[in-house]
């Protein structure tokens, strides 16, 4: 049945393209937010070396595509961990909640697989699935502390959180001494070659890289959480709590147990962040300093810039692996580490700014757009067709068989 022509003319852009018109600003607002993180870092390689800042700045844009397969996959392995930190975060946000506690979910969940990966020779080719499948529940159980405060004793969970990153770090730092340290190198012991994550066909793809099945597994985890946020009821129930808790509650929602359920499956995949790069087989190895885990921060930052959807998110921690491989090119032109340390970091932080960019560019298509009927024609006069009767009420038709 067609709807009344009056019904149609007042219809706002809004009404009609607020998909695509916000995914436009979306993506406007993080792309402005990298052209910001880059010239700010231009600027500071031209405050410390005028003569080779624009050689360095190429080396990060360029740099990675011109070094061929082996630097592309570079690129994959140092974003892998990133991908399953940020979709952590990104999907805590979609849910109404903050969960900065990254860090100390993905330190947990490195440490359950690297005990796997030491101990459980016993396990045989099934070690590194075993080892992926304990950090992804110690994450969760991490996360839950932090969750449960917040559904039954209404305790922030920034504040839990941030206590549980330096909490989950000095017990790490502890257990390692206790259980698996290698004490000349100050580090965990290595893990068997068994609990390492088969290649899965991608050193055929980039020889001479990082790069190994746990980006297949970051993907799989990317579509896993785009399904349950926008194909099934449970997501649905997620997110409605995080939108309004006491309208979800009158919907008969359980919403102490969907804040719960969002924080586990929250750490669940920071704690898979965690075994992706320990069982990597690149020969990094947890090192007992009390410094929280960077992947955890950057995850956050990850989610801002992919402005929490799960394929934002994956694109984000790419970019954020292409600059980073790019910048250790930018030795070559006479810049110190610390110097890539201090523009990367730049980079990365200045992606809030994706937030900013999106309210203001939501401010001014709001006021410059203008109403439009549903076959996109423009309404000049939006008061006159507001002020159009109703049409008519229609008639009841004649009962069959006639009045009684």
């Amino acid at each position: 049945m067609k709807k009344p022509v009056f019904l149609e003319k007042l219809l706002k852009p809004k009404d009609r393209t607020f998909g695509t018109v916000l995914l436009n600003l979306n993506l406007l607002s993080a792309l402005m937010a990298i052209v910001v993180g880059m010239l700010f870092g231009l600027i500071i390689m031209l405050i410390s070396n005028p003569s080779q800042a624009l050689g360095g700045f190429g080396a990060i844009i360029i740099s990675p595509i011109t070094g061929g397969p082996r630097v592309i996959g570079q690129v994959l392995y140092f974003a892998t961990p990133l991908i399953l930190t940020g979709l952590g975060v990104g999907f805590a946000f979609k849910t109404g909640l903050f969960n900065i506690g990254a860090s100390g979910q993905f330190t947990m969940g490195g440490y359950a697989a690297i005990m796997i990966g030491v101990y459980g020779g016993n396990l045989g080719g099934f070690q590194w699935v075993i080892g992926i499948l304990v950090a992804t529940v110690a994450g969760a159980a991490w996360a839950s502390i932090p969750g449960l405060l917040k559904a039954y004793a209404n305790v922030h969970e920034v504040i839990s959180s941030i206590m549980m990153n330096y909490i989950g770090m000095y017990l790490v730092n502890y257990l390692i001494r206790k259980t698996c340290y290698n004490s000349l190198k100050n580090e965990s012991l290595a893990v068997m070659p068994s609990a390492n994550i088969p290649k899965m066909g991608l050193n055929h793809i980039f020889p001479g890289s990082f790069v190994n099945g746990g980006f297949i597994i970051a993907l799989i985890a990317v579509a896993v959480v785009y399904i349950i946020l926008q194909k099934t009821t449970f997501g649905y129930e997620l997110k409605a709590v995080g939108y309004n808790k006491d309208a979800a509650k009158y919907a008969g929602i359980n919403e102490k147990k969907s804040i719960v359920y969002s924080m586990m499956i929250s750490g669940a995949l920071c704690g898979l962040g965690g075994a992706l790069i320990y069982l990597a087989g690149t020969g990094k190895q947890y090192t007992v300093v009390d410094i929280l885990a960077n992947e955890g921060f950057n995850g956050i930052v990850v989610a801002l810039l992919g402005l929490s959807h799960p394929i934002g998110v994956a694109l984000g921690a790419l970019f954020i692996g292409y600059i980073t491989v790019g910048g250790f090119n930018m030795q070559l032109y006479d810049f110190v580490p610390e110097i890539i340390n201090i523009i990367t970091a730049t980079i990365i932080y200045s992606a809030a700014c994706a937030l900013i960019f999106k309210g203001l560019f939501h401010k001014i298509f709001k006021k410059k757009s203008a109403a439009i009927d549903l076959n996109g024609h423009p309404i000049e006069n939006l008061r006159a067709v507001s002020d159009a009767p109703p049409p008519p009420e229609p008639q009841d038709q004649q009962k069959k068989g006639g009045e009684r």
